[in-house]
């Protein structure tokens, strides 16, 4: 099998110093940085232009924030491989929850050390969910009350499976797939089955939205689980 290339990435933050210390750790780990950003709109303009796999996105930036440019960034369909991982210096910003309920794939704190951000891109380019249980309990507990987010709005739980429903709920508590197939008794390849499955039957685009959505449909509490 032919070894996937490394992740083409977009970093987009107001300070020169973070962009540039980002592009030198992942340059050096042979992660090629194929524009960097101020703002979103350079961000926007710089993910049509370049087609990355892989945006880094500062949530507070002048001019247009990271939520906006995440949101018409995604809306313009750049992609369906197209990762975006939110940058912010709070663990329980409103604006990340809100990043995550439009699309984006996860977030890292900027102090994040060099070894955990190469980790973080390869990871949301395999198509994986960066988000630490733990963590999006809190965000969820204390942002998803006080109103369903654009993740629940229109999504039918309903169209599930009993299954679905289980692997939905197991997801939003943090297991990877290597987990769920312990979890459930079931080979890998039919967890992948089922995650996507239930990622197409709700029209989500990956398991951080459906992480979001079970915990605003009230599928999972953040205490646990819920029915």
């Amino acid at each position: 099998m032919t070894p996937q290339a490394e992740p083409r990435v977009v970093v987009a933050d107001d300070q020169t110093l973070v962009r540039s210390g980002f592009r030198l750790i992942l340059n050096a780990a042979g992660i090629p940085v194929v524009a960097e950003a101020a703002d979103g709109r350079e961000a926007s303009a710089a993910v049509l232009k370049h087609r990355p796999d892989v945006v880094l996105m500062d949530i507070r930036m002048p001019e247009m924030d990271g939520l906006e440019a995440t949101r018409r960034i995604l809306a313009a369909q750049p992609g369906p491989d197209l990762r975006i991982i939110i940058l912010t210096t709070f663990d329980l910003d409103q604006y990340v929850y809100a990043a995550l309920a439009v699309g984006a794939s996860g977030f890292l704190l900027k102090d994040v050390s060099p070894e955990h951000l190469v980790a973080a891109v390869r990871l949301v380019r395999s198509g994986d969910a960066l988000l630490a249980p733990s963590i999006t309990r809190r965000l969820v507990s204390r942002f998803a009350p006080q109103a369903a987010g654009p993740c629940a709005l229109g999504r039918d739980l309903s169209l599930l499976t009993p299954r679905e429903l289980e692997v939905l709920g197991l997801i939003a508590r943090g297991l990877s797939n290597v987990e769920l197939a312990s979890a459930l008794t079931l080979s890998e390849a039919t967890v992948k089955t089922h995650v996507a499955r239930i990622l197409s039957k709700l029209g989500l685009r990956d398991r951080v939205q459906a992480v979001v959505l079970a915990y605003e449909t009230g599928l999972v509490s953040p205490g646990g689980i819920s029915r």
